[in-house]
């Protein structure tokens, strides 16, 4: 146990948690207190009998997400349960306030089957206007996602969707620091679990989006090598990108899929990335090794092998890819637009707007730092104008 490890659980010792609630209005007078509960509430109540949307004028929904988590997937830990994941959650409802002033509150559940999620989740959204699923394993996330589309609320894996805006963003800086096209560049991922899927299914969006032109190539990789149309191991996510990447057919392993590839990114194991892998990659690479604590390449290996960008998950390095630079954001615009969904013209469009809060990139600088509190505002504004120029964002009274 490290120093920080030992500060932070006496931090959470002290204080028992890091969340409490706090009333809106004032209970001085017996006035008050019929206007806030009985008898003054039972026409608010009546009020969204009649007009079910008025929920989002009258109530908490308007501004309020739930972090739902069964635990299964906690950080870089692993299974841990729904108890052991409440710090987590907390500490993802605080980063929401401080951030984009949502307010959020973390729901652990005891259960891991995917229906009876959905169904949970089903049952709480009448108070929610969003949810924000955390540290739920795969496949199962993308299970659970997908069901709950229709929820007329967003719901948003940030471990998939908050990742993949927060590498996009970072890899639209690095292309300007290099001088490279995004239409002639290979994206190699290494790794094939929640994440890297919804990075490589973001970025081949772009074009279809109509904000970004088509990305030149995008190559896979899991354990057992190039992901690939002619290979009968893959489960359907993978199956499904195998139909939509890796125009050339390429067969082998992560060193066969780097040659004269342009950008790695690193959502794996650590070290799997070597200085000749590196070498052998196209002029100017861009290298994310996001694997933590450890990634898969340090960065002044990579450098000294002719990394142009290195970005990493940790914060003692340059470029931390952080999804606290994301979700704030999205969630503030999807709530301000009352959107229905988030769609991947708001996700693209709000990895537009965190690349843009970037004046002048740099090698050393391709994101703002993750406690910019302005970044969120850009996205949320992004977001929201994405919300409703495609047609998923209601009117607000």
């Amino acid at each position: 146990m490290t120093d920080l490890d030992q500060e932070s659980v006496a931090l959470h010792a002290q204080l028992h948690g890091k969340l409490e609630v706090k009333s809106k209005v004032a209970l001085a007078t017996k006035k008050d207190l019929s206007l806030a509960y009985t008898p003054g509430v039972a026409q608010v109540c009546l009020e969204i009998a009649k007009d079910p949307q008025r929920v989002f004028e009258l109530t908490i929904k308007r501004n309020t997400v739930a972090v739902v988590s069964d635990g299964s997937a906690i950080l870089g830990i692993g299974n841990l349960g729904a108890a052991a994941a409440i710090p987590v959650m907390e500490g993802k409802a605080v980063l929401f306030k401080e951030f984009a002033n949502v307010d959020a509150f973390p729901i652990c559940l005891d259960t891991q089957e995917a229906d009876a999620i959905v169904s949970i989740v089903r049952a709480i959204a009448p108070v929610f206007g969003g949810i924000n699923l955390e540290d739920i394993s795969a496949p199962r996330c993308f299970e659970i996602e997908a069901q709950l589309q229709d929820l007329g609320i967003p719901v948003f894996h940030d471990d998939q969707h908050g990742t993949a805006i927060v590498v996009l963003a970072a890899l639209l800086n690095a292309l300007k620091v290099t001088a490279k096209n995004f239409a002639e560049c290979t994206v190699v991922f290494s790794g094939s679990g929640a994440a890297a899927i919804a990075c490589a299914r973001l970025i081949r969006s772009c074009g279809a989006t109509g904000l970004l032109p088509m990305v030149g190539d995008i190559i896979l990789c899991d354990s057992r090598g190039i992901v690939h149309k002619g290979r009968t191991d893959l489960n359907p996510y993978k199956r499904e990108l195998a139909e939509h990447t890796n125009r050339n057919g390429r067969t082998g392993g992560l060193s066969e899929a780097l040659r004269g590839a342009d950008v790695f990114v690193g959502l794996s194991q650590p070290n799997v990335l070597t200085p000749a892998m590196v070498r052998s990659m196209n002029r100017h690479p861009i290298v994310f090794a996001m694997a933590n604590p450890v990634p898969e390449i340090m960065p002044d290996a990579a450098r000294d092998a002719g990394a142009v960008v290195v970005g990493t998950g940790r914060s003692d390095f340059p470029n931390q890819i952080n999804n606290v630079l994301a979700f704030p954001g999205v969630f503030r615009g999807a709530l301000d637009a009352a959107a229905t969904v988030i769609n991947d013209e708001m996700k693209v469009s709000a990895a537009q707007a965190l690349a843009g809060s970037v004046i002048e990139p740099t090698p050393e600088r391709v994101l703002p730092e993750p406690l910019d509190k302005t970044v969120a505002q850009r996205i949320g504004a992004a977001v929201a104008a994405a919300a409703r120029r495609t047609g998923v964002g209601r009117p607000r009274k």
